[in-house]
């Protein structure tokens, strides 16, 4: 299983997140940020790579293996966001929260911000 774990990735990364999370809640109270993944192992990658391919749902990644969330530490997070008690993929949630951690952060990335796939929990440096 995937780790959530803030201390399986770089420092970079969490401390932008931990910062990043702290401004959103306070500018968005209803809306709470959550990591759904920082490291992965290569057989999860190449589990989530068939999806939408060889099995059944939605492509997530682009990447078989090689994903900067199969390093230790990770160099990606993904994130989504709980209003209540549900997960709200609204992108307008993504948007915000990548203004403020892009601000504290310019060395990440965003992959909202990519041409060909756009991937709008993914940050990474």
């Amino acid at each position: 299983m995937a780790s959530r774990d803030l201390n399986d990735a770089d420092k970079i990364l969490r401390d932008a997140y931990i910062k990043a999370a702290k401004i959103f809640t306070e500018k968005y109270p209803e809306v709470t940020p959550v990591v759904t993944c920082t490291y992965r192992s290569e057989t999860e990658q190449a589990e989530l790579y068939a999806l939408g391919r060889t099995k059944p749902g939605k492509i997530v990644t682009q990447l078989k293996k090689g994903s900067k969330h199969n390093t230790k530490p990770s160099q990606a997070i993904d994130v989504a966001f709980k209003v209540g008690k549900d997960i709200d993929w609204d992108v307008k949630h993504f948007r915000r929260f990548a203004e403020i951690l892009l601000y504290l952060e310019p060395r990440i990335e965003w992959g909202g911000h990519w041409k060909k796939f756009k991937d709008y929990p993914h940050f990474e440096i």
